[in-house]
């Protein structure tokens, strides 16, 4: 017998937020202001002077690929059954996202491969090896039990400062869970990563910011008190330590998952929005335009290595050295 729905979770799915005009509206999301905060060149050239740069890589197909399977997983789960969730061959769904989503990267680069047969082979297989211990272990972080899904993607469009009511943050959160029982919700951002988040990406402020500001703007945007919202990063690994490896200390080092809650107390929630806030003030208008300003150059091993204009001299070509 399915599980009655709480009203607050009805209102939720049935009130999604008006999308973006983009007639007299800018989105900003959280991925464009990290990008701004590394270097605000590039920032410019990808969302000011509108060039094309090809940013995929076979890390990001693979990403995709795995949130698609296991937000399904989820959905079945939660919304049917969990015996009908694990019917599911995820092997072959994955097998058909992560192929999928490759083909569609691979026409946006001008069907220019960007990846070799032996790595898709290599990250396939990984991705197999992760859905399969999940699987076998979902019930450690995921009970039906006073347990509701609100959803998967649900989306956020909101003025983070309303001094400029014409920019609007946008984002969707990847999981969102609402316990009956404590009348809380738990906001999940799926996050893969080869062998894990050590303390320094932990400490990342950088990388906390994106669920503080979905912390707050869920908020915001569902009259829901920040204090009823928790928020965790779901952490998927590539690589893991084998049982049979002699230098392994603890079973926790081949454990797949890896979870984390940032600190989201009133302090940090308030640098998250003074991070936006001048992100935006930076950047635009109070009409929502783009503002003619200097946008320089942060040149670092770390800026550089990831950035699709680090050979192009005529827009940049400072990541040459790197």
């Amino acid at each position: 017998m399915a599980k009655k729905i709480p009203k607050i979770v009805k209102d939720i799915r049935a009130n999604s937020p008006s999308p973006v005009n983009y007639a007299f509206q800018k989105n900003i999301s959280y991925s464009q202001m990290s990008i701004f905060r590394g270097c605000s060149h590039r920032w410019k050239l990808q969302y000011k002077d509108k060039i094309k740069a090809f940013t995929s890589t076979i890390h990001t197909v693979f990403g995709s690929a795995l949130h698609e399977v296991i937000q399904h997983y989820l959905s079945i789960m939660y919304e049917i059954s969990a015996t009908k969730a694990d019917q599911i061959n995820l092997e072959e769904l994955f097998q058909e996202k992560f192929i999928g989503e490759y083909q569609t990267q691979y026409k946006k680069n001008k069907n220019h491969h960007f990846s070799s047969a032996e790595e898709m082979r290599e990250f396939f297989e990984d991705g197999v090896a992760i859905l399969d211990w999940f699987k076998k272990r979902r019930s450690k972080y995921f009970s039906k039990r006073g347990t509701h899904l609100v959803g998967c993607e649900i989306p956020i469009v909101i003025a983070p400062n309303k001094m400029y009511n014409n920019v609007l943050y946008m984002g969707y959160l990847d999981v969102v869970l609402y316990n009956e029982k404590t009348k809380t919700f738990k906001i999940l951002d799926i996050k893969t990563s080869t062998r894990g988040w050590n303390a320094q990406n932990k400490k990342d402020e950088d990388k906390q910011f994106q669920l503080l500001l979905y912390k707050q703007f869920f908020s915001d945007q569902y009259n829901i008190p920040l204090n009823d919202i928790e928020v965790e990063f779901f952490i998927v690994k590539r690589k893991v330590m084998s049982f049979d490896d002699d230098n392994i200390k603890s079973p926790h080092q081949a454990y797949r998952v890896q979870t984390f809650s940032p600190p989201s107390g009133k302090i940090k929630l308030g640098k998250a929005k003074k991070a936006v806030n001048s992100f935006i003030s930076e950047c635009f208008n109070s009409n929502g335009k783009i503002r003619e300003a200097e946008y320089p150059k942060s040149v670092s091993r770390w800026n550089c290595r990831f950035c699709p204009f680090k050979n192009d001299k005529k827009h940049c070509g400072e990541g040459i050295i790197y």
